[in-house]
């Protein structure tokens, strides 16, 4: 039987609200903080459009393994304060900050034994606050990248074309539209932006996220990283480029331990066939693939075990 309650925390100025459970009993417990992927999330890492419920799995998992989890609502989304589209990759890791704090002073939980669990961009998030020294027992990086977002992006732009619909593939042959140029020259425009929101390509964007991420290479932050990581990937996902796996050990201060996992999306779930973003909405029907929390929940679990 777990427990859970709201615990609120600020940053800068902000109010950010999540959820803290805990296995029942006084404790204290090893503690994880979950970080979601990218966009306007909520504590379970559900988008209003997308209800992915990647952090609410991992909670539920590893408090069942005797594991205290918090999650919580980004800047401008569910119960936390401030403006989602004013706020910055390096805003997100303050946040993280703040609320890894706020994780290891609740008397249930055993702040010698806290850990970091990051999915995607929540990944990035871990490294960058693990390379201020902040006192952790490992990281998890699930799905996570090891070069500049500017990478990461191109990358991607080549590896979406083919999963695109065939009427869309006609119309950039036929406009002779070069989708990683196109891609590129929007990241100019975006580095050439000033502000906190801009608009490119005729959207609303984030662009202090955007320039911030697409400068940010995770290579020199993981030398700074010296306690255990987990890194696992699935080999279906098309965001993150499964080879990056051996780029995070080779660049890692300490140990690491890689997983690829078959069949397994970005969005953690089983894809049998071929790679599709179009089969996510089916997929985010199911919970977290078993396979991703049998490689996290024990590997967590041993590590705090460890810790004398």
């Amino acid at each position: 039987m777990s427990t859970g309650r709201p615990l609120e925390f600020t940053s800068h100025g902000h109010r950010l609200v999540g959820t803290l459970t805990r296995p029942a009993g006084a404790g204290p417990y090893p503690g994880a903080l979950l970080l979601p992927g990218s966009g306007p999330l909520n504590r379970d890492g559900d988008h209003r459009r997308l209800h992915l419920g990647i952090q609410r799995d991992l909670a539920a998992a590893l408090v069942d393994a005797g594991t205290a989890t918090l999650r919580y609502d980004r800047r401008g989304v569910g119960d936390s304060t401030g403006e989602f589209l004013r706020t910055g990759f390096h805003d997100n890791v303050e946040d993280a900050a703040a609320a890894l704090a706020a994780l290891g002073a609740d008397p249930a939980v055993d702040s010698r034994k806290l850990f970091l669990v990051g999915h995607s961009e929540g990944a990035l998030t871990a490294v960058a606050l693990a390379a201020r020294g902040v006192p952790l027992a490992g990281l998890v990086l699930l799905a996570g990248t090891g070069r500049t977002g500017a990478e990461v992006l191109r990358r991607q732009a080549a590896r979406l074309l083919p999963t695109l619909p065939a009427p869309v593939r006609l119309l950039f042959r036929l406009t002779r539209t070069d989708l990683a140029a196109k891609v590129a020259r929007n990241h100019e425009k975006i580095l050439a932006t000033t502000g906190d929101v801009a608009w490119i390509g005729g959207q609303r964007l984030n662009a202090r996220w955007m320039r911030e991420f697409l400068r940010y290479d995770p290579r020199p932050d993981l030398a700074r990283v010296h306690v255990p990581v987990l890194a696992v990937t699935g080999d279906k996902d098309l965001q993150t480029d499964p080879a990056d796996l051996a780029v995070i050990a080779a660049a890692a201060g300490g140990p690491v331990l890689t997983r690829l996992l078959p069949d397994i999306t970005h969005v953690l779930r089983r894809q049998p066939g071929p790679p599709s973003l179009r089969a996510y909405r089916r997929e985010v029907r199911e919970p977290v693939d078993r396979s991703v929390l049998d490689a996290v929940v024990p590997w967590l679990t041993a590590r705090a075990a460890d810790v004398a």
